[in-house]
């Protein structure tokens, strides 16, 4: 039996999960052992974030899973809100990771910092391009299959990327600055990490500002559902289409529609041309469910006489 549609988003956004989950660990292991070896701070740092975005993957997991359950009595509409919930818990971490940074980098400017080793850049270009590629690959998938959560990652990624840099531009200036014997090179460290950690607490709260205003019954704007009301008016049957709310619910819509049709008409026949609105609307990829409600087309409402 062949895979439905909702069957192929949950496996392709499943694996994109566990990308993030086993891409973690590696890096979590790679940096803090190199950064222990090459006696490098900002390494070690950088593996202990790596490390706190298991946590988020493993949270994205959950949450895709959570969002296939069928709907049910207590949750009519589905569980398709979870990757929402999931993208805000992300971001929140997001935003405590910034702040971890920040703090620890300024600990570092009343402390004393070593010269790191050379293989410590090695690791540090080497995260980077592993974190950069999770990034494009999970904002791919995210956009293509509209999941909160996987988007929200895929951007968690990105801000590592940035904290990576941060640290290569560190590690690199305080060896730099350890050849040249320029003492006060070796805080570009610090100071780069405070920067970046605002970037990303930045990008936290703009994250899961847009997950919360989701998760409030956010409604299509009209622009966006002009495809919906194409696709009923030329339903056979159906006079005016007097009003379409699509509701957004995580990945899918719900859609409440009220529709005109022919006053003279049976109640027998306006149900069934209800029933084919539903199913020219379920056409569309990511509508999950459809009320209709007809109405009889009055002209003089209609006309405004």
């Amino acid at each position: 039996m062949a895979d439905t549609e909702q069957d192929v988003r949950y496996k392709k956004v499943k694996f994109g999960a566990w990308v993030g989950i086993i891409g973690n660990v590696v890096l979590a292991i790679v940096k803090g052992f190199i950064g222990v070896v090459a006696d490098s701070r900002a390494l070690v740092a950088d593996a202990v974030h790596s490390a706190s975005d298991v946590v988020g993957s493993v949270a994205v997991l959950i949450g895709i899973r959570a969002a296939q359950l069928p709907p049910d009595r207590d949750h009519p509409y589905g569980h398709g809100k979870a990757e929402t919930v999931t993208a805000i818990i992300v971001a929140v971490l997001l935003v405590f990771v910034g702040f971890e940074i920040a703090i620890s980098a300024g600990r570092s400017f009343f402390e004393p910092i070593a010269v790191p080793g050379i293989i410590a850049i090695y690791a540090v270009v080497f995260s980077i391009i592993i974190k950069e590629s999770m990034f494009r690959y999970k904002i791919f998938l995210g956009k293509k299959y509209r999941s909160d959560a996987l988007i929200t990652d895929a951007w968690h990624h990105r801000s590592d990327v940035f904290s990576s840099l941060a640290a290569l531009i560190g590690i690199g200036a305080a060896i730099f600055g350890g050849y040249l014997n320029i003492g006060w090179l070796v805080y570009m460290d610090p100071v780069a990490g405070i920067m970046v950690s605002l970037l990303i607490i930045k990008m936290g709260w703009k994250l899961g500002s847009e997950a919360i205003h989701n998760t409030l019954d956010h409604v299509l704007h009209e622009e966006d559902t002009q495809k919906m009301v194409d696709q009923v008016q030329d339903v056979e049957g159906v006079l005016e289409v007097d009003e379409l709310l699509a509701r957004e619910h995580g990945h899918y819509v719900i859609v409440d529609i009220k529709i005109a049709v022919s006053p003279n008409i049976t109640v027998e026949a306006g149900h069934a041309i209800g029933k084919k609105v539903k199913h020219a609307l379920m056409e569309i990829g990511y509508v999950q469910d459809v009320r209709v409600h007809v109405n009889p087309y009055l002209r003089e409402e209609n006309e405004g006489t």
